[in-house]
């Protein structure tokens, strides 16, 4: 890992052992995955496991809205995000 860091220039932080809030967006998201999926979930078998995950992971990267977002999906944020570039465009 040190390697590929080192060879493509990516700068490395280390997080503090016991000061998980020196990362708080990993953190929440982790948070979220647990109560919401892992904790509802007995997976039966690895297979299992993915599909319910990649489902999970379906819905909060298109679907559910995002407070950081004002409240819009990632599709809808996209989609206005674009829709304001394209304004920009033929206001030049």
């Amino acid at each position: 890992m040190l390697k590929w860091q080192q060879d493509r220039g990516v700068e490395w932080h280390y997080i503090a052992p016991g000061k998980p809030m020196q990362n708080g967006f990993v953190e929440s998201f982790n948070g979220r995955l647990r109560d919401e999926c892992l904790n509802e979930h007995l997976f039966t078998s690895y297979r299992h496991a993915r599909e319910i995950i990649s489902a999970w992971r379906e819905d909060y990267n298109q679907h559910r809205p995002h407070t950081s977002l004002d409240g819009l999906t990632p599709s809808e944020y996209a989609t206005k995000a674009h829709e304001a570039q394209n304004a920009n465009r033929a206001n030049l």
